[in-house]
């Protein structure tokens, strides 16, 4: 499916989300537009990851109205979206069992891209010379940067991150910043989170606190 240009990249409409008789997150309203970088402070247990999820349309919203990238959480269109979506989690999303190299061929025939792209992109983020190594016996800023360069084969127009920065050190920072402008360059968008403001406040065009599963603008 050819996805079209969006207003806004996200909207919710007074979303509320309930997990097992819990109500996590209550009357979000939020918008997101192309180009823009989004920061979302809050301590542990605040929602954060569930928004992210939600976002990433693997949740459905309990109450309200919301879209992202144009398709209506809850409904069969957010298929359409997914490959779209990029989402950098806490816990890296790699296959321990195969080499960092067959876990982005594995990406790249998903979005049927080529190998050579794969080798271009373990070149960008420095893995090209491991790329033969087991993702459960490298370590986590190696894993990192495999989730990089599977961002750069992707090419989402929505980018989520989640405590992306943690335990990074300055060169791996500086690939994730660079998959951030390469986003927002190419009019998409990208939420960041993160228990620590400090990581947000230079990155994001707009900061806001997530406490007990409501959004406030920071001001």
């Amino acid at each position: 499916m050819r996805l079209h240009p969006v207003a806004a990249v996200i909207s919710l409409q007074d979303i509320g989300v309930s997990l097992g008789g819990q109500t996590i997150l209550r009357g979000l309203h939020l918008t997101v537009t192309p180009g823009q970088v989004l920061g979302v402070a809050g301590p542990n247990g605040s929602g954060k990851t569930t928004l992210l999820r939600l976002l990433a349309t693997l949740l459905s919203p309990s109450r309200g109205q919301a879209t992202v990238l144009g398709a209506a959480l809850g409904s069969p269109s957010v298929y359409d979206v997914r490959r779209s979506i990029g989402l950098m989690s806490h816990i890296p999303a790699v296959i321990g069992e195969l080499t960092l190299r067959e876990n982005l061929d594995h990406v790249a025939r998903l979005v049927g891209e080529s190998e050579t792209r794969v080798d271009a992109a373990l070149r960008v983020v420095g893995l090209d010379e491991v790329g033969g190594r087991r993702a459960d016996a490298s370590s986590f800023g190696m894993l990192r940067r495999t989730e990089a360069a599977r961002l750069l084969l992707t090419r989402p127009r929505l980018l989520l991150l989640d405590e992306a920065f943690s335990g990074l050190d300055v060169e791996a920072q500086e690939l994730i910043d660079a998959v951030i402008r390469r986003t927002i360059e190419n009019e998409g968008a990208v939420v960041m989170v993160s228990h620590d403001a400090v990581h947000l406040g230079d990155r994001a065009h707009q900061v806001m606190t997530l406490s007990a599963g409501t959004l406030e603008p920071v001001t």
